[in-house]
């Protein structure tokens, strides 16, 4: 009874751990990009991080793994929009905004896949099924929330510099100032969730072709290693872009490139196969959670209202997704269950 307590525990302890470690990557990034360390590099170091830690691990458990010209287009594609053009939007909004907020856009992936999903046939609605309308409802909560969090910034709940003679100093222009930035950030946060969405329904053709979750991640990270390299050399071309200065920007990049593309994808990869993705994705908004805290404790940036209200509605509209999914999933399983128990009797 211990061992089943322990197995049915280890996928949950698994998943805040991930999250703890994803939200460290998420404040790390934000303080080196404070510091003025160019996006492109951040991304073409942690993606090739990534590639070198996953290859090995690939080459061990994925030997019979085989690769065509198709495949290789398809995972270069796949590279470009998921993780190339994502994760530089996603640089580019968390340097305009804040870690806490930037994670709190990250939940309403699920429900712009969705939306996505459907005019492509990949989801299916009947407004006579709970399940959809549960879907439906979730999606225009999410969007709301999204909405919110783009046009309501509010007044500072925790006001972390109030105890700065710097503060007093603020003028209108700054403030003013600060809300156009709020804006341009909200903009890339949205295009980065609308071109990881679209990664997503990439990814589920990838994965019927070539279902080699190291193999396709580490060529993955590869692909989009050069092409972040290639769009630093067109946008800068200036060498002393390369260059990592002090032990922090070093620290940083190795940690997110080992661990936040390495060590928690394999982790997540595994809480997938173990409970299912709907499972996995419910924890979602506990990287939001962590992230908060460590903004506050390390950066010492300011929660606002309109971040904290906007992200309860994301949240909510994602659970409501996500159960109208997973009640989905159960119906489709009952009606599989129910046909094979008929074509026994049959025999």
């Amino acid at each position: 009874m211990l061992f089943n307590f322990h197995e049915q525990w280890k996928p949950v302890l698994v998943m805040i751990i991930v999250n703890l470690a994803l939200s460290v990557v998420n404040v790390l990034l934000k303080k080196i990009l404070n510091e003025g360390m160019d996006h492109l590099t951040i991304l073409t170091y942690r993606q090739a991080i990534a590639s070198i830690f996953l290859a090995p691990i690939a080459c061990i458990f994925e030997r019979e793994s085989k690769i065509d010209g198709h495949i290789i287009c398809l995972l270069f594609f796949s590279a470009l929009v998921g993780v190339t053009l994502t994760q530089y939007l996603f640089l580019m909004g968390l340097e305009y905004t804040s870690a806490t907020f930037s994670c709190g856009f990250l939940n309403t992936v699920p429900v712009f896949t969705f939306i996505m999903a459907l005019p492509l046939g990949m989801e299916k609605v009947s407004m006579k099924s709970k399940s959809s309308k549960a879907k439906i409802l979730g999606t225009f909560v999410c969007i709301g929330g999204a909405l919110l969090l783009i046009l309501y910034k509010g007044v500072p709940l925790i006001n972390s510099q109030s105890h700065h003679p710097i503060a007093e100093k603020v003028t209108t222009t700054g403030s003013t100032s600060n809300l156009k930035k709020w804006i341009i950030g909200s903009i890339f946060l949205l295009a980065t969730c609308l071109f990881w969405s679209s990664w997503f329904l990439i990814q589920e053709r990838v994965g019927k072709n070539y279902p080699y979750q190291y193999s396709s991640t580490a060529i993955l990270s590869f692909f989009a290693s050069i092409q972040s390299a290639i769009l630093n050399l067109i946008i800068h071309r200036n060498n002393a872009k390369w260059i990592l200065k002090g032990k922090l920007q070093i620290m940083s990049i190795l940690y997110s490139g080992l661990v936040g593309s390495g060590l928690c994808y394999v982790a997540m990869a595994w809480c997938v196969k173990q409970k299912g993705p709907v499972f996995t994705a419910a924890f979602t908004p506990l990287l939001q959670m962590f992230v908060a805290v460590l903004d506050l404790c390390i950066l010492q940036e300011e929660i606002y209202l309109g971040s904290v209200v906007g992200s309860i509605f994301v949240i909510s509209g994602m659970y409501m997704l996500l159960w109208g999914k997973s009640k989905e999933r159960e119906l489709c399983s009952l009606k599989d269950i129910q046909e094979n128990q008929k074509d026994e009797e049959c025999h």
